[in-house]
């Protein structure tokens, strides 16, 4: 059997990033944060929740445990099973509590922190944080089973194995689980700081909808790890969510991106019942907003956009495809043409001036010279008129 890691920072070796550090400090039973995550901001959650809520939806978060005691977690997590020491709704390592508030906190007077979908019900799979017996991938394996033969339609896996190891037993839960017609969404990892492309596992594997960290500026989180395999990305840094016992702390890492899309495949999930996993990943995949018409191996096919995916009602298809080229001039947008000279349309306006120039200029000549004509004629009167009475 493979050993696994938590995909946060936390759990890698890297410092996390305590943003919200005057608000609360990291520890289980801590305070909670009362402003709203900068996360939840970047979405209109009203606009979101008038379309679902994750109502009935199963999502199983295969972690350390789940804490049941916390206030905002209570009422979500309904059953799971452990694969190590300890019940499925304890956590002494804080992890899985972390990864289920993303998805599905309810709402909590006193902070503007809740999950993406606040009415999806979490399944809790104990795979590893046990005193006395960790877990590995032959734990992480029989605990996708165990999601599969609960109804769960949606599985988040926020951990990848040791030293980026493929592993046979684990490929096998997967694909069986992919063919079940589970969605199956996986972190992409924290070692990408030298920007190298390499794939991770269960990230990599076929069907699994590979999340990468993004930052505040919707850009690739500087750890997360780059490769061909990542699918989409999702927010990751200064991440808000719930901890062991009661209150909230911030961390780092994919860990908290891949919840944050489940929590949208949740939405959808609730909305269009009838979607395959293939057809949820397809919406989130090509509503994602990202700097090309494709993906690229930092963000996939973009930054999750919760609305934009919950916003689109057309059907779509198994696998997203790259956006439309842009005709020239699309858009309303006329392109000038770059001249070395001076063009057609600015000669006709230069000839036009000249006309309307000399044309002004005889106009005035003729009137100039009528106007002396009669001045003329008046004295030649005038004159004549005194030598008539002279003579």
């Amino acid at each position: 059997m493979s050993p696994t890691r938590l995909t946060d920072l936390s759990a890698s070796g890297g410092s996390p990033d305590f943003g919200l550090s005057a608000s609360t400090e990291c520890v289980f039973g801590g305070d909670v944060i009362k402003s709203t995550p900068w996360s939840l901001q970047r979405i209109l959650l009203d606009q979101l929740w008038e379309r679902a809520t994750g109502k009935d939806v199963k999502v199983a978060v295969i972690d350390t445990g789940v804490d049941q005691s916390n206030k905002q977690l209570s009422s979500a997590v309904a059953g799971g099973k452990t694969f190590v020491d300890g019940p499925a709704t304890k956590d002494i390592e804080g992890h899985g509590t972390r990864v289920a508030g993303i998805i599905a906190a309810r709402p909590l007077k006193g902070t503007g922190f809740v999950g993406i979908a606040p009415e999806a019900t979490i399944l809790s799979y104990r795979y590893t944080g046990g005193q006395e017996k960790q877990g590995n991938s032959g734990t992480m394996s029989d605990a996708i089973k165990a999601a599969v033969a609960a109804g769960a339609k949606i599985i988040n896996i926020s951990s990848d194995t040791a030293n980026r190891k493929d592993n046979g037993p684990l490929r096998d839960a997967v694909a069986a689980a992919v063919d079940s017609g589970a969605l199956i969404i996986a972190a992409a990892g924290n070692d990408g700081a030298d920007g190298k492309s390499a794939d991770t596992y269960p990230a990599s594997y076929p069907g699994v909808l590979a999340v990468a960290a993004s930052d505040r500026n919707d850009e690739r989180a500087f750890f997360s790890q780059a490769g061909d395999f990542v699918d989409v990305a999702a927010p990751g840094v200064g991440m808000v969510s719930t901890v062991p016992t009661d209150g909230q702390c911030t961390a780092d890492g994919t860990s908290f991106a891949a919840p944050y899309v489940a929590g949208v495949a949740a939405l959808l999930k609730d909305k269009h019942p009838d979607w395959t996993a293939a057809q949820i990943a397809t919406r989130i995949e090509e509503t994602a907003q990202r700097p090309g018409r494709g993906p690229n191996r930092f963000i996939g096919w973009g930054v999750v956009d919760p609305v934009a995916a919950l916003s689109d009602d057309s059907t779509p298809g198994t696998s997203p495809k790259p956006d439309p080229p842009v005709a020239p001039g699309a858009g309303g947008v006329v392109p000038m043409a770059v001249t070395m000279g001076e063009s057609e349309a600015e000669k006709e306006r230069r000839v036009a001036i000249y006309v309307l120039g000399t044309g002004l200029a005889l106009a005035l000549v003729v009137a100039g010279s009528g106007v002396a004509v009669r001045d003329w004629r008046s004295r030649r009167a005038r004159e004549l008129g005194r030598a008539g009475r002279a003579g």
